[in-house]
C-alpha cells in the first residue's frame, strides 16, 4: 500500500470512527491533523494521547483514552503496512 492510499484509508476510518455523531464530513480538520500525528508518532498510548487532545480543542470535550488509543492501534497497523 502507498503511502498517500494509507493516508486516505486513515482519513476514512476517523471520519467513519465519528465519536460525536456528526457525520463522517464533520472531521475534515481533526483527520488532517492525526493523520500528521499518525506519522510523527510510532507509539500507540502517545498517539491516543494526540488523537484525545485533537479532538478536545475541536470539541471541548475528552474523549475517553482507551477509545482513542484503541483507534491509535488501527491506525499505526495502516501506517506500517504502507512502509512495507
Amino acid at each position: 500500500m502507498k503511502e498517500s492510499q494509507a493516508a486516505a484509508q486513515i482519513i476514512h476510518i476517523i471520519k467513519e470512527w465519528d465519536p460525536f455523531q456528526a457525520g463522517p464530513d464533520f472531521y475534515e480538520t481533526e483527520a488532517a491533523e492525526i493523520v500528521q500525528a499518525v506519522y510523527t508518532e510510532d507509539d500507540a498510548e502517545r498517539l491516543g494521547e494526540a488523537i484525545q487532545t485533537v479532538f478536545e480543542v475541536s470539541f471541548d470535550q475528552t474523549l475517553p483514552l482507551s477509545e482513542c488509543k484503541r483507534l491509535a492501534e488501527r491506525l499505526l497497523v495502516i501506517k506500517d503496512s504502507s512502509s512495507c
